[in-house]
């Protein structure tokens, strides 16, 4: 899919994708700084959008880790499935809100999302955090990039520990919620 299309669907769901533009490369690599990737052998990303999170996830992965990647945007998930065709990468276009489904009983060690919390429904938001937390192993990582510091009283409700960053290098600037049970 064209970059222009891709903006198209940004632009016309943006109650679901939440953004003005996409994820730019250093809000990612500043996100991705945060995940111990050595070792990870199951990675979850929560609002696959453009893949420019799941590129940078797949450049840092282990060879033999396997990545899960939710997006609901079907036109987003058709795109990544031609971009990232490897075996070891499962592009599930499906909610975050069944990712327990998906993980069938075994745990993350990292989940990194994207996903516009602020715009999503209460009752399901807080099914993503539950399910989330139960999802990521005990010593695992929770990474959020989002717009708002206020979430981070949300995640608190599921999260002991919670260590914030803010970055300028995206538009509009963002923060990075690192959350560990």
């Amino acid at each position: 899919m064209e970059k222009r299309e891709l903006f198209k669907e940004l632009y016309s769901n943006i109650g679901t994708t939440g953004a003005i533009t996409f994820s730019s490369k250093a809000l990612v690599d500043k996100m991705l700084s945060y995940a111990d990737f050595k070792g990870a052998k199951l990675i979850v990303e929560l609002g696959g959008g453009d893949g420019s999170i799941t590129k940078g996830i797949i450049e840092r992965m282990d060879p033999d880790a396997t990545l899960l990647v939710f997006e609901i945007s079907k036109e987003f998930c058709d795109n990544m499935k031609l971009e990232f065709p490897q075996k070891n990468v499962k592009i599930i276009c499906d909610s975050a809100e069944n990712l327990d489904r998906y993980l069938r009983g075994k745990r993350a060690d990292l989940i990194l999302s994207s996903l516009p919390f602020s715009l999503i429904p209460k009752e399901s938001r807080q099914q993503i955090y539950a399910k989330s937390r139960s999802a990521v192993k005990h010593q695992g990582k929770f990474i959020q990039i989002c717009y708002s510091y206020l979430l981070r009283f949300q995640f608190a409700k599921h999260f002991k520990q919670i260590s914030t960053s803010f970055t300028l290098r995206n538009f509009p600037p963002a923060f990075i919620m690192v959350c560990q049970a």
